[in-house]
C-alpha cells in the first residue's frame, strides 16, 4: 500500500502449550497497522525577477521544484484544499493567473485577465479567487469551476493586498493610493464599506476568528488593527521601516510583519498590540507565510534572493534557502 507504513505484529508461541518460547515459529497470523504517511506543507515563492516559482518542502527546507510559468510572478495563494496554487503574473503584454498543480508542481492552466493582477486570496470553500488589479482600480472575481472572471468589483485607487474572512462572507482589499481598505460582500460582489487606515496600505491578514484585520502601512511605518465587525481602526502598532506584509500564527496570538525598508521582521503580540521581538532576516523582506503548525515563518527577501526560515519559538532565523531572483511573496499550502 503506497503511502502507508506497514508494521507486522508477530507472536512467539509454543506448539504444545501455547506459551511463549525462546525460538521463532512460523507466523500464523499477521496484523498490519496502517499509519498514513504525513505530507508536509509546500511553500511557493514567486521569483519576480524571473518567470519562475520555487516550491519549498517545509519538512526538508529545500527547493524541490522550480516551476517555469512564462510570465513574471508577483504573488500567490494556495487553495484551502491544497490542490492548486494561483500565481498572478504578467509580462507587460499578457496578464493571467497561472494555476500550478501542487501534486506534480506543473502548470495545469491559466486565467487570462485584462490587466496585471498583484495579489490573490481564495474563499474557504475553494470556489472563488479574488485578485487585485491596481491598474484598473478593481478586484477580479474568478470562478474556479470554469477558471473565468465572473465579476469585476470597483474598489479604491491602486489596490494591492487581499484577504478573505474565515467564514467567507467578506473579502478585504487594501488600496495604496486611497489609504483605505475596501470591504467586499462575497454574496453580492459589492463594496459595503471603506475603512480609512494609514498611508499606503499594502499587506493584509485576518485573524483566525475573523474579528480583527491587520494592515501594513508602507507610508506610516505601522500596522493598523481593525475591528472587523464595526469596520473601525482601534490601533496602529509602530513597526520597522516600510512594513510590507503580515501573517498571523494559527492561534492568532502573534502577527509577523516584514519591514521592507530594512532587514527585519517585527513580531506583534496581538493581545497587547505591542512588538515583542525583532528578527533579522534578509535584505528587503517582503512576503511572509507561517506553516500550519505555527512552528516556522517563511520570509522572502527581494534583495538577497533567499528565503529566511524563522523559528517562532525562539524568533531566530534557523536557515536561509536560496531561490530565484527577487523573491516577492510566499504562499503556503494548508497541509
Amino acid at each position: 500500500m503506497k503511502g502507508f507504513k506497514m508494521t507486522p505484529n508477530y507472536s512467539r508461541v509454543s506448539a504444545a502449550h501455547g506459551r511463549p518460547t525462546s525460538s521463532w515459529l512460523p507466523v500464523l497470523f499477521v496484523v498490519f497497522f496502517c499509519v498514513p504517511a504525513m505530507a508536509q506543507p509546500l511553500a511557493y515563492v514567486p521569483n519576480q525577477g524571473e518567470t519562475s516559482v520555487a516550491a519549498i518542502d517545509t519538512a526538508t527546507r529545500t527547493v524541490v521544484a522550480t516551476v517555469e510559468i512564462g510570465l513574471r510572478p508577483f504573488g500567490g495563494a494556495v487553495t484551502p484544499d491544497g490542490t492548486r496554487a494561483y500565481i498572478p503574473a504578467s509580462d507587460g503584454r499578457c496578464s493571467a493567473l497561472v494555476v500550478i498543480d501542487t501534486s506534480t508542481n506543473t502548470v495545469s492552466g491559466s486565467v487570462p485577465v485584462d490587466s496585471p493582477p498583484w495579489q490573490v486570496a481564495i474563499t474557504p470553500d475553494n470556489s472563488i479567487v479574488y485578485a487585485t488589479s491596481p491598474f484598473t482600480n478593481s478586484v477580479f472575481v474568478i470562478d474556479r469551476s470554469s477558471n473565468t472572471v465572473v465579476a469585476t468589483v470597483p474598489v479604491g485607487t491602486r489596490p494591492f493586498g487581499v484577504a478573505i474572512a474565515p467564514d467567507g462572507a467578506f473579502a478585504y482589499a487594501t488600496n495604496q493610493d486611497s489609504n483605505t481598505v475596501s470591504v467586499i460582500d462575497t454574496a453580492t460582489y459589492r463594496v459595503v464599506a471603506s475603512i480609512e487606515v494609514g498611508m499606503t496600505p499594502n499587506g493584509i491578514a485576518v485573524s483566525p476568528r475573523g474579528d480583527r484585520l491587520y494592515v501594513t502601512n508602507l507610508g506610516s511605518d505601522c500596522v493598523s488593527v481593525i475591528k472587523a465587525k464595526h469596520h473601525r481602526v482601534i490601533d496602529c502598532v509602530p513597526v520597522g521601516a516600510s512594513p510590507f506584509n503580515v501573517a498571523l500564527t494559527p492561534d492568532g496570538d502573534f502577527a509577523y510583519v516584514t519591514n521592507g525598508g530594512g532587514t527585519t521582521v517585527s513580531v506583534i503580540k496581538t493581545k497587547r498590540n505591542t512588538v515583542v521581538a525583532l528578527v533579522e532576516a534578509g535584505a528587503r523582506p517582503s512576503g511572509i507565510a507561517i506553516t500550519p503548525d505555527g512552528s516556522t515563518a517563511y520570509v522572502s527577501n527581494i534583495n538577497s534572493a533567499g528565503v529566511s526560515v524563522i523559528d517562532t519559538a525562539s524568533n531566530t532565523v534557523v536557515q536561509t534557502i536560496r531561490v530565484g531572483v527577487s523573491p516577492s511573496w510566499v504562499a503556503m499550502s494548508p497541509f
